[in-house]
């Protein structure tokens, strides 16, 4: 398979608690409900470019454990090439323990595991799959090392680079901005990258200009409800995010990165990639779970 789409990041198992409201520091809650679902920002992003139309692989770890079996087989059943998903031993699989509340907001804690073992000598293994993209994804869920191999040798190559600085507490290495075409934050991760505020779209268009002025090719800031806004060699543009009533926000910026990779993937126009972005994280946040509320394309309405 020739992957336009290929996905360098991190897989995690999501074990997800719903209740009222997220808990206080020492206190101890009764939850409502409790499930597993295969989750991580780097599998999240594989499946929502695969669903949305792209052939994808997906470069990765996971430890020996029944986590890490669930975690390959839920990407195998979306047709994603799994050749770079390696398996270390003795080490559990990336673990994200997650609290949503009553108002879709969520709390999370992640646990590595294999994710914190993806040296760049995993990527180099699978350079060929780098060669076929078109598409490369980052995001920061892997070591640091591995993220500014990948994102060089994108460069190289000639392809389209996207990177998800997520989680994001503070400036990126400066070098790395080079070799970005697109930087997608959202507010939070804005601010941290930029050292600047994010509260508007105002504000999210005063960090954007800074971090293209750092380097980075082009900005997409993720806005939640407000929607996205790109960031470019002119005034940019607003894109309003659909009108939805929200259940669980869980990959929904994951949604956003693989709807519009696999929209530059198949051909689109950025602005088009971007909104079939945006609708597919819109859909979404109206499922619960990471990997199980990403649409497919035919879900999606003109």
């Amino acid at each position: 398979m020739n992957a336009k789409v290929v996905v360098v990041g991190s897989l995690n198992m999501d074990l997800v608690a719903r209740a009222q409201r997220l808990p206080r520091g020492g206190e101890t809650l009764a939850g409502e409900s409790f499930f597993t679902v295969p989750g991580g920002k780097g599998a999240n992003q594989a499946v929502a470019a695969a669903r949305l139309g792209a052939s994808v692989a997906m470069v990765g770890n996971v430890g020996d454990d029944a986590y890490g079996q669930q975690l390959r087989r839920a990407l195998e059943v979306e047709g994603i090439d799994c050749q770079g998903v390696g398996v270390c031993s003795g080490v559990s699989s990336g673990v994200a323990l997650i609290v949503v509340d009553a108002a879709s907001q969520n709390a999370i804690v992640i646990i590595p595991g294999g994710n914190g073992l993806l040296g760049p000598e995993s990527v180099r293994r699978f350079d060929s799959l780098l060669q076929q993209a078109e598409v490369i994804i980052c995001q920061l869920e892997v070591p640091t090392a591995t993220v500014a191999w990948t994102l060089a040798r994108g460069r190289e190559l000639g392809k389209k680079v996207i990177l998800n600085p997520a989680p994001a507490s503070g400036p990126l290495p400066v070098e790395w901005f080079a070799h970005i075409d697109y930087l997608i934050p959202n507010e939070s991760e804005a601010e941290a990258l930029a050292g600047l505020p994010v509260n508007d779209l105002d504000s999210a268009r005063r960090a954007g200009r800074r971090l293209r002025k750092m380097g980075a090719g082009k900005v997409i800031v993720t806005l939640g409800a407000q929607g996205a806004l790109l960031v470019d060699d002119g005034e940019g543009r607003h894109f309003p995010a659909p009108e939805v009533e929200a259940v669980d926000t869980t990959a929904a910026g994951d949604t956003f990165v693989g709807g519009f990779a696999a929209g530059l993937a198949r051909g689109l126009p950025e602005e088009q990639a971007i909104i079939v972005g945006q609708r597919a994280a819109a859909l979404s946040v109206t499922r619960a779970g990471a990997q199980p509320s990403i649409p497919y394309l035919r879900e999606l309405t003109p």
